[in-house]
């Protein structure tokens, strides 16, 4: 199996038809998403370290933490490490608190991570913004790059707002409200179309 295999192939399809994003499709190409096997816990403590980094920073200070955990990021482990060693592998006194408000919640039963792939978009946000510091932005990331939802539109990401403007020849980026409405064109396959505003930063404009 292919390490980057092809998904939302049905919204690639729907927006090469777009006249907007039709040359960028084309030019960027099929969606690709890394295969990730990594635990619903794993991928949330990863998620809280990368907060406000750029990906160099964050990186090194994820790594540091699962070298402190032994290479096992599960609620039991962390629970059982003192804060002092999780500080000194550079996590923040707010996302440490959040680690631990995640791993509190899970291991109450609070917050189930268990049976996150049989619920509703709507449930997953609501049930992973309890925890502190994971919020409504975070809980998408989730959804579109963990569980590769196909109708997740983070309006509020400023990654796919550029894009959004890029895409569409603007010089000012679309307001969330603004990029919501936008959005009602392209479901059920949303997620496509917030991957090609990513990918849309990364390229020279199509010819």
């Amino acid at each position: 199996m292919s390490r980057h295999p092809a998904v939302w192939t049905g919204g690639r399809r729907k927006l090469g038809r777009d006249p907007h994003f039709g040359p960028w499709v084309r030019r960027i190409g099929t969606i690709r998403l890394p295969v990730l096997r990594v635990e619903p816990f794993a991928y949330l403590v990863r998620a809280i370290c990368y907060q406000q980094l750029a990906g160099t920073a964050a990186r090194t200070i994820h790594g540091r933490v699962v070298e402190v955990l032994g290479g096992a990021v599960t609620p039991e482990r962390v629970a059982g490490t003192a804060d002092e060693p999780l500080r000194g592998a550079g996590l923040s006194a707010n996302k440490l608190a959040a680690i631990r408000d995640l791993t509190a919640r899970t291991l109450s039963g609070e917050v189930r991570l268990d049976d996150l792939e049989a619920q509703s978009d709507g449930e997953i946000v609501a049930r992973l913004t309890r925890v502190r510091g994971i919020g409504v932005w975070t809980a998408q990331m989730f959804l579109m790059f963990r569980l590769r939802r196909p109708d997740v539109w983070p309006v509020g990401d400023l990654g796919v707002r550029a894009g959004w403007a890029r895409i569409h020849g603007r010089d000012a980026h679309p307001t969330p409200k603004e990029l919501e409405a936008a959005g009602e064109a392209y479901r059920p396959w949303r997620s496509a179309a917030a991957w090609y505003c990513y990918r849309a930063l990364e390229i020279d404009v199509p010819s």
